[in-house]
């Protein structure tokens, strides 16, 4: 399915979506002129602002006309602005509108919480986005937790005179859309600056880039649906790590289509793709050897293409096959040969030459279907419903369900106690899933005690039924039930819906319900039972369809989706799966489904158990642009994110498995945004039950799953023997060794330290509430001890063996020199530019990973930790508080998150890796902390990395990987569990001591 293109030169006006207004009484109606010559955008601002008072959002309609605005608007948190009438309305910007020539100057910005500023209150709003016009250092920018902001129906315009102006800076997260948009973007810089979650119905032409995209706020896939590029000046997409997924998207008469910024990967895929006119590239992929660059294609036709692929650093191009050509499948990054095994990179297209381009699909089928006109609509309040959060609204919904194929439910709580049916071809339809929610109250008669699932809405078996813009909350004491019961067929589809309960749930009153208790272990009512319903969707009995831009976090639910004992072809297009205690996203005797930017999160109280994605008995499944992660707060190693149980012919493209998790502070010194990396990600991104064979890359771009995979025997590095020393701990780190070469280590869960030694084996050293993280030793056998007590952490030290009341703290202090004496650097890194614009306005270039990773290197620390002999500092690295200041609170820091310290005087090189690139590196140890002349070396890393005697380096990632000096890859190691910390040890320093989480094992150099 290809979408259609006017023809070359054409302009065209899309058809108005809404062309009149919903039955909403809630709604705002911009009260602006509406000529094209008239300044409105106060009027359009006063609107959003009036909509925005009451808490958790509201809704905005702007009526048909032509607004020209001289100023940014900001759309507030959980405000959606919809056009209304024959035609669409249109932004205009004008000829030479002042504040929009240089740099990046943004139309519209899905902004952060509006609120007052309290002139007493000095400190600055965190983290205000560039590129307001004019710049308002009071507005913070969205983030991950900025929910529901929507623009449906509004058409934008860029005349002459604006070079540095973009349409909308989409910066945002769940239940936030772009949809029903024509952009000319002119003279301008691009039509959408950053991406969020989902687009549907966008049709870009002229400007420099159509869409010009760093990694989205919440660090997710972006999904773009039945979009059309035509005319950009430079190229139709340029973005990097967007995990841009693209289905029936069409790009024509521009350079290049989509550009991955120079140092960057990208989470790249397209299916049901058109290239027409493209003349230098279809795609333009940089960093080609690293794990972060997973690009893949499914069903392109092409015609004037000749290059479908070029490679920015090696200069490498994949010709296109004649002047037509069609693309059953490429794909490019690390491919896995099967189940256990470590890949290797590779680019694969499979293509052949057609006589001419197919004609393209009618705008009639699209991937996302259109919703019935207005006119069609009936509110169910016109039937008696209220909406009110006190009325049982059940029999007058099911009267306008009954009687009405659509059906439309205007902003209100509307509470159920019996399922609602829907007719085969029912269009339930609401505008808001925040402010429009179906309700079933907590201990319901009909949903108490064991018994078979019992729905709060249920399709009919078959048909084409629509449920859009609405919420469903199935509460905490209902344990039968489930949230929507969808047996509905390959035609039906469910878009914008929310499953309230958990994160992002508004009250009637708008304000937000708190999902924990004070500790974070369960809900605030104890009654309410985490993991004690079924499903929250849950799709079965031959069901199928279109699954769109879904938001299932209820910790209630088990699982969040449910896809079981159906062969009807469906299709999930970016879901956020979030919060559930065992599973997230669940299949069952499934088969002929396809996961587009499936997006998993598990948190750090009820997730710890959880798997992402977990796939049984089932054949021919797609996964791509899959993103299975767990929040920083996360304290309890997981086995893998995807479990497999007697499962073939699934196919994963693009699976991106980690541990980070975005936060933004202000203190004394100031706001930071930053990204942490969590010690618990996944260990392993796939684990098949059936055949014991786990996927230690947790980041690649193929792997097919067969039904009989081959058995893997491990390997090790000059036959050298892995032992296990020990194992049953909980999770282990922070490792350190001596001058008689014992290893010390930390069981952090149950606060210890241990030791081992050939001589007497395992020990503990101490047994303490002290909550060491990480540790090293000074030149007299001290314990230098990092933990995470207290709102900026502490550093003590203890002697081994000495009385357990030994315990000095050790207080910062200025940095200054000290003959001799050695700096403590963490061994791994993470460091990436999430949530902080990176691109240079007057270049736009944008500042790139290594780039970035070596200027914050180079930043000296101004204090430091000093051992008890002087021998060792540790500087003191800024540490970020997240939560309550005691115990419950988390802290996060470079040494905090790192698994262990090594040790490196000033003028020596040493050693380290970042998670962020999946890269190890060599650099120069200086003053204050810093590492200077950075050099890569390997790219693989993330975990740990040593070096021994003979200039040879170990890097754990998945298994220890042996290189030489020069960073010629020379063997490998393979461990039962997945290696974190490595360090050499033993009385010679030929042990290499291998620390996962639950075992200690040893590698014996030959």
């Amino acid at each position: 399915m290809l979408l259609f293109l006017a023809a070359a030169g054409t302009a065209y006006a899309s058809p108005s979506v809404y062309r009149t207004a919903p039955d909403e009484p809630a709604a705002v109606k911009v009260a602006g002129v509406g000529d094209g010559r008239a300044d409105d955008s106060a009027a359009i601002q006063a609107a959003i602002d009036k909509a925005a008072e009451k808490g958790g959002g509201g809704i905005v309609f702007l009526p048909a006309g032509t607004y020209r605005i001289t100023r940014t608007i900001f759309l507030w948190p959980g405000v959606r602005i919809f056009g209304i009438g024959e035609q669409r309305p249109v932004i205009l910007l004008g000829r030479n509108t002042p504040g929009f020539q240089r740099g990046v100057a943004h139309m519209l910005i899905f902004a952060g919480a509006r609120r007052e500023r309290d002139p007493k209150d000095a400190r600055p709003v965190a983290f205000p986005p560039p590129g307001s016009v004019p710049f308002n250092k009071d507005v913070p920018d969205a983030n991950p937790g900025t929910f529901y902001s929507a623009l449906g129906n509004i058409d934008f315009r860029i005349l002459e005179g604006n070079a540095a102006a973009t349409a909308i800076r989409f910066h945002s997260a769940q239940h936030s859309f772009v949809s029903h948009v024509d952009f000319d973007i002119g003279s301008g810089l691009a039509g959408l600056y950053h991406v969020a979650n989902e687009a549907e119905d966008l049709h870009f032409r002229g400007g420099r880039y159509g869409i010009l995209a760093e990694k989205p706020s919440p660090a997710w896939p972006f999904a773009l649906v039945d979009a059309t590029f035509e005319g950009q000046r430079d190229a139709a997409i340029r973005e990097h790590e967007a995990g841009l997924t693209l289905v029936n998207v069409a790009i024509r008469n521009t350079p290049v289509g989509i550009e991955i910024d120079r140092g960057y990967g990208d989470w790249l895929w397209g299916q049901d793709i058109r290239f027409e006119n493209v003349s230098k590239a279809g795609v333009i992929i940089s960093n080609e050897t690293n794990v972060y660059t997973q690009v893949g294609f499914q069903n392109v036709v092409a015609a004037n293409t000749p290059v479908f692929a070029r490679f920015r650093d090696s200069g490498k191009t994949v010709a296109g096959s004649g002047a037509a050509y069609k693309v059953a499948s490429f794909t490019h990054g690390l491919t896995l040969p099967g189940l256990g095994r470590i890949g290797d990179y590779r680019t694969v297209m499979k293509a052949e030459r057609i006589a001419a381009l197919p004609a393209p699909s009618a705008p009639s089928a699209p991937a996302i279907r259109a919703l019935p006109p207005v006119s069609d609509w009936v509110s169910v309040r016109s039937l008696g419903a209220k909406g009110d959060d006190k009325t049982d609204d059940t029999a007058a919904i099911q009267k306008a369900i009954d009687g009405n194929r659509v059906v439309y439910l205007p902003a209100g709580f509307y509470k159920v106690s019996d399922t609602l049916r829907l007719r085969p071809d029912t269009v339930l339809v609401g505008l808001h899933p925040s402010l429009t929610q179906i309700s079933l109250p907590d201990g319901t008669p009909g949903f108490q005690g064991v018994g078979a699932p019992k729905a709060l809405v249920e399709s009919a078996k078959g048909g084409d039924a629509i449920v859009a813009g609405v919420g469903l909350n199935t509460n905490g004491i209902n344990p039968r039930a489930t949230a929507l019961l969808w047996k509905a067929g390959a035609g039906s589809m469910v878009n914008d819906v929310k499953f309230q309960g958990g994160h992002g749930t508004n009250l009637f009153d708008g304000s937000r319900t708190m999902p924990y208790n004070n500790n974070g272990t369960g809900d605030p009512d104890a009654a309410k039972r985490w993991d004690g319903q079924y499903a929250s969707l849950w799709v079965t009995d031959g069901g199928g369809g279109t699954f769109a831009n879904v938001w299932s976090p209820s910790t209630f639910g088990h699982p969040g989706i449910l896809i079981s004992d159906t062969e009807t072809p469906g299709r999930i297009i970016q879901a956020s799966v979030e919060h559930h205690v065992r599973t997230e996203i669940g299949l069952n005797r499934v088969a002929n489904w396809e996961l587009l930017a499936p997006q998993t999160e598990g948190e750090g109280g009820e997730s710890g158990d959880a798997v992402a994605l977990e796939i049984r008995n089932s054949r021919n499944i797609l996964v791509a642009n899959f993103h299975g992660y767990r929040v920083t707060r996360t304290r309890k190693p997981a086995p893998a994110a995807v479990t497999l149980y007697n499962s073939q012919d699934i196919r994963f493209r693009n699976v991106h498995v980690n541990g980070e998790s975005g936060l933004g502070t202000c203190d004394e010194n100031g706001c930071a945004t930053f990204l942490r990396l969590t010690k618990f990600p996944f260990e392993n991104a796939i684990r098949d039950v059936t055949s014991g064979l786990d996927v230690r890359e947790r980041e690649f771009a193929v792997l097919d799953v067969a039904a009989k995979p081959e058995p893997v025997a491990p390997v090790s590095y000059l036959d050298g023997k892995v032992e296990r020393l020990a194992d049953g701990f909980y999770s282990i780190g922070g490792g350190a060794v001596d001058a008689q070469g014992r290893l010390y280590f930390i069981d952090r869960h149950f606060q210890r330290i241990w030791r081992w030694s050939e001589e007497r084996k395992l020990e503990i050293v101490r047994d303490a509430t002290l909550d060491p993280v990480n540790l090293t030793i000074d030149a007299s056998g001290n314990l230098l001890v990092l933990s995470s007590f207290g709102r900026r952490g502490t550093v003590y030290s203890v002697t081994p063996d000495a009385p357990d009341t030994q315990v000095t703290v050790i207080a910062p202090t200025p940095v200054a020199p000290r003959a001799g004496a050695a700096t403590v650097l963490p061994v791994n890194w993470w460091n990436n530019g999430e949530f902080k614009d990176q691109l240079d306005p007057a270049t736009y270039r944008f500042t790139t990973l290594a780039e970035m990773f070596a200027r914050d290197m180079a930043l000296p620390k101004a204090q430091e930790y000093a051992s008890p002999d002087g021998s060792l500092v540790l500087p003191a690295w800024r540490v970020f508080a997240q939560g309550p200041s005691d115990h419950r609170g988390r802290r996060f820091s470079d040494p905090l998150d790192s698994y262990g310290f090594i040790q490196g005087k000033p003028g020596e090189r040493v050693y380290l890796t970042n998670g962020s690139e999946n890269r190890t590196y060599s650099g120069v140890v200086g003053a204050g902390g810093t590492v200077t002349g950075l050099k890569p070396f390997a790219e693989r890393g993330g975990e740990g990395v040593a070096s021994d005697g003979a200039g040879r380096v170990y890097v754990a990632n998945g298994q220890v990987f042996v290189y030489a000096a020069d960073g010629k890859e020379v063997g490998r190691i393979d461990v039962p569990e997945r290696p974190l910390q490595i360090l050499f040890g033993g009385a010679d320093r030929k042990t290499l001591y291998v620390l996962a989480h639950h075992g200690l094992y040893a590698w014996r150099m030959p």
